[in-house]
């Protein structure tokens, strides 16, 4: 029995009661006991005052708090607003200060669309999310540090939200938290917001002239913006400026892979870990100054009025962009993937694919990447999929029906096939969910970096958690958590208790392990082969951890590119 078939054998439990809502906001120290080194004291937990956490940045102080023995500042401004004569430029650096910053609130979310945010009550239970205030004012950053007293240089980790190029913010999920790995690792934690959607990458460098050259990648600068901060000030909080690990998840592992890529963050990244999420080259440049041109259109401007993108209310801008990118899809073939992400305009993002000189940027970057088996949970909100049958699962496939990558057409049954042969235990709604989750891209981008001389880790992640009926599975997100000890404090995606923290200390024993070293071999854990092109060496994550030479190697390649 191979592993994968073991997974499915090994995480056929019984399906829990809901927990309770309270439970949702248990402080993590009470949560999760393994860190609970106060149990018997009934102390004082928070301290704040004038005098409590001041801590020194190039800018001016910052007052935070401490929680828990773990300092936090929250909110910390690494450049300036965002909003009107700044907006589509380069991040610009914050003012300075005099009187000392209150940094103990979170900063706001970059703008993005918030309408009906809360409307599917399910997944705004199963995700928990917290969103809050919403503005350009949004480049701000969040740090959690055992201390700022001593002289110790501590790795840093630099966290990047997931939400494609669009969504998101630093906190959005409870299990972005960076306090319980800060503490068990004695770590400098750091998370960002940055402009997303229209408004972080909007090409207008063929409409806009020399003033708008680099509009289609403010986004991206914004986060070298961040860890540029992170080289200037992190040593007043504890960190260490030349070990610093960036870390993200969906479309954070994208921007991690983008960073990697960028001249500007050349020496600031030391190590990375993209999860569920990669790239290998950025947008088009072609097809983002096409769109720039239709967003003019749309505005009902010329080219010598385009300053007047600036001073729109930025929701109005964002609507507008997006009837700009749906009429350029609609009327055009678009090169590549469409909409706002990260352009490759050969100046701030290389042209051509990541990673292909062997001595190039990020050539001393080695390199975790993960997904999980079930990226997609098709049936956890339609338990009918459960009992789906081989032939309407396969006819799902030719049709593409609420599939990632579209129908497969005349190759859904050897798809199939093949991923029923490499996992025969599974079920037909559990093959549905892997090819739907196939690991294509993670393979490309692992055969890409693996030529430079850095090493690259795979993994896979396969623990499913015993909710919903047991219908979540290894789902997108899951496995953050786990790397960051939070399994007791993101409950709506384990349940809690001993089973998901066994394996979360495994986990985040060996994302410590490389965040010092480089190395991620600790005990509990096989031994974790570097990865090449001809083995494929995986590291199936689940209750038991096992290495694998490629296990759906064969099934995957049934898919057509």
């Amino acid at each position: 029995m191979n592993t994968i078939q073991r997974y499915f054998s090994q995480n056929s439990i019984i399906g829990i009661t809901l927990l309770a809502t309270a439970l949702l906001f248990v402080t993590c120290d009470t949560a999760n006991k393994a860190n609970s080194e106060n149990t018997d004291n009934d102390g004082q937990v928070l301290f704040i005052g004038d005098d409590i956490a001041i801590a020194e940045t190039v800018y001016g102080k910052v007052k935070g708090f401490i929680l828990r023995d773990i300092y936090q500042f929250r909110g910390i401004p690494y450049g300036a607003d965002t909003g009107g004569k700044n907006r589509f430029m380069p991040p610009q650096k914050p003012e300075p200060w005099d009187e000392i910053y209150p940094a103990v609130w979170w900063g706001n979310a970059a703008p993005q669309r918030m309408d009906n945010r809360y409307g599917n009550t399910i997944a705004s239970f199963k995700e928990h999310w917290n969103y809050d205030d919403v503005s350009e004012d949004c480049l701000k950053l969040n740090v959690w540090t055992p201390t700022i007293d001593d002289e110790i240089k501590r790795p840093v980790m630099v966290w990047f939200h997931g939400g494609g190029f669009t969504n998101g913010n630093a906190i959005e999920q409870d299990g972005y938290m960076g306090e319980n790995l800060s503490r068990k690792g004695d770590i400098v934690f750091v998370s960002i917001n940055h402009r997303l959607g229209p408004i972080g990458f909007s090409d207008l460098s063929a409409v806009g002239g020399k003033k708008y050259a680099n509009s289609g990648n403010v986004g991206a600068l914004d986060m070298v913006a961040a860890l540029e901060w992170v080289q200037e000030n992190i040593s007043n909080f504890g960190g260490d400026s030349e070990n610093v690990t960036i870390m993200g998840q969906s479309g954070g592992g994208g921007k991690v892979c983008t960073l990697a890529a960028m001249p500007k963050a050349k020496g600031l990244i030391h190590k990375m870990v993209p999860l569920s999420g990669s790239s290998t080259q950025a947008g088009n440049q072609e097809s983002s100054q096409k769109l720039g041109e239709y967003i003019l259109d749309e505005a009902g401007l010329i080219p010598s009025e385009i300053d007047q993108l600036q001073e729109m209310p930025w929701k109005e801008y964002i609507e507008l962009a997006n009837r700009a990118s749906r009429k350029y899809t609609q009327e055009n073939e678009v090169i590549g993937r469409g909409g706002f992400r990260p352009v490759a305009d050969g100046i701030n993002i290389p042209k051509g694919k990541f990673f292909n000189d062997s001595e190039g940027i990020s050539s001393d970057v080695p390199m975790i990447i993960c997904s999980t088996v079930h990226e997609r949970t098709l049936s956890m909100n339609d338990p009918e999929l459960e009992k789906i049958s081989e032939e309407k699962a396969k006819e799902r496939l030719e049709k593409g029906t609420g599939l990632r990558g579209g129908p497969l057409g005349e190759n859904a049954s050897k798809v199939y096939d093949a991923y029923k042969s490499a996992f025969p235990d599974a079920k037909p709604i559990e093959l549905l969910n892997m090819i739907s989750s196939n690991r294509k891209g993670l393979i490309e981008t692992a055969n890409t970096k693996v030529i430079q001389k850095s090493p690259v880790y795979v993994a896979w992640f396969g623990w499913s958690p015993p909710l919903f009926n047991n219908r979540m599975r290894a789902f997108h997100c899951s496995d953050i958590c786990f790397w960051f000890y939070n399994t007791d404090f993101m409950l709506t995606h384990t349940g809690g208790g001993k089973r998901p923290r066994a394996l979360s200390e495994k986990m985040s024993d060996a994302l410590l392990q490389f965040m010092r070293t480089g190395d991620l071999n600790v005990e509990g854990l096989p031994d974790w082969p570097e990865y090449t092109v001809e083995k494929g060496e995986t590291l199936i994550l689940n209750d038991v951890c096992i290495v694998q030479n490629d296990p759906d190697r064969e099934a995957r390649n049934a898919i057509p590119d």
